[in-house]
C-alpha cells in the first residue's frame, strides 16, 4: 500500500502518452491493466513500450531483469468492463471533448469501487466538461503529463469545481512518490498552466515562417543560440505533432477568444495535407 492507497491501476489508451503512462507506473513497481481499443493497438502499445525499454537497456538505464520485470507488470486488454476492479483510472485517448465525456460516463458504470479516482489527461480541456459525464464528478481529476512521459519530470494537476480536496492529496501522493514526478496545480481553465503560455508562443513561430519574415531553420536557430533554448519552436510542434497542437489551439480560443491562441492557416492546412510532424514523417522539418 502507498500513501495515495492505489494498488490497482488502469490505462485506458496506449498511444504515446498512455503508453508511457504505463510504463512509468510500471517502473514504479505497480501492476497496470490497459484497456485499449483493439488487438492491433493492444500489439502497437506493448511494441511502443517493449522499444522504450529496450533503447534504456542499450543506453545502460535499465538491466535486462528490470526490463522483463516491467513488462511482467502490464496487461493489456480490450475489454472495458475488464477495468471494474481499478482504485485509480488515467485515461489517455484522443484529445476530443465528446470521446473523453463518453468514455468518463462509461467508466462511472464499470468501476465497482465507490472511492475509485479517474483522471483525464487532457492538455487544453477543462475538467469539469468530462467530469460532468459521471455521477461522481467529485472524483475526477486532470493529470496532464509530458511527451516523453518515462523522461519528462512534470504533471500538471487540475480539477473541476467539484473536485475533492481528498482527491487531489490521493493523486498527488500517487504522481510525486510513486510515479517519481514534480507537480504544479493549475485552475481548470483551457491549456492550464504550461499550454497557456507554450501555444502563443508556438503560433507566433508558425505566423513568422508563414509570413516568410524567417526560414523555420533560421527561427529554431534563433531561438536554441539566442535564448538558449533546448529545442527551437517549430521542431518542438513538429515533435508534439501540429494535429495535437492545432485541436489544443483552437481549445485555448474558444476559451479565451484571445487572437493569440488562434491557429493559424499554415498550421491547418499542414494538419488538413496529413503534414503531421516527425509521426508522419514530414511537418516544417522531414523525418526519415
Amino acid at each position: 500500500m502507498n500513501d495515495s492507497g492505489f494498488t490497482r491501476i488502469g490505462v485506458v489508451g496506449c498511444g504515446l502518452m498512455g503508453s508511457g503512462i504505463a510504463e512509468t507506473c510500471a517502473r514504479s513497481g505497480v501492476e497496470v491493466l490497459v484497456a485499449v481499443s483493439s488487438e492491433r493497438s493492444a500489439e502497437a502499445g506493448r511494441r511502443r513500450i517493449e522499444g522504450s525499454l529496450n533503447r534504456a537497456v542499450v543506453k545502460g538505464r535499465m538491466a535486462q531483469a528490470e526490463r522483463s520485470s516491467v513488462l511482467g507488470r502490464i496487461t493489456f486488454t480490450t475489454e472495458l468492463e475488464a477495468l471494474a476492479d481499478r482504485q485509480f483510472v488515467l485515461e489517455a485517448i484522443v484529445e476530443d471533448e465528446r470521446a473523453k465525456a463518453d468514455l468518463f460516463a462509461r467508466l462511472d458504470a464499470i468501476v465497482d469501487d465507490p472511492d475509485a479516482v479517474f483522471a483525464t489527461n487532457t492538455s487544453s480541456l477543462p475538467v469539469m466538461r468530462v467530469a460532468g459525464a459521471t455521477g461522481r464528478p467529485q472524483q475526477v481529476v486532470g493529470t496532464h503529463f509530458f511527451n516523453p512521459v518515462t523522461a519528462m519530470p512534470l504533471v500538471e494537476l487540475t480539477g473541476c469545481v467539484h473536485t475533492a480536496p481528498e482527491t487531489f492529496e490521493r493523486t498527488e501522493a500517487f504522481v510525486t512518490k510513486i510515479m517519481g514526478k514534480e507537480v504544479v496545480r493549475s485552475p481548470d481553465r483551457a491549456g492550464f498552466v504550461v499550454n497557456a503560455l507554450l501555444v502563443p508562443y508556438l503560433m507566433s513561430a508558425m505566423r513568422m515562417a508563414e509570413a516568410g519574415f524567417a526560414t523555420p531553420e533560421d527561427i529554431d536557430r534563433g531561438m536554441t543560440l539566442g535564448c538558449a533554448h533546448p529545442m527551437g519552436p517549430l521542431r518542438l510542434a513538429d515533435m508534439i505533432g501540429l494535429d495535437t497542437l492545432a485541436r489544443v489551439a483552437d481549445g485555448l480560443y474558444n476559451e479565451f477568444r484571445e487572437p493569440l491562441y488562434a491557429a493559424p492557416p499554415l498550421l491547418l492546412r499542414m494538419v488538413e495535407g496529413g503534414l503531421l510532424g516527425k509521426k508522419s514523417g514530414r511537418g516544417f522539418y522531414r523525418y526519415e
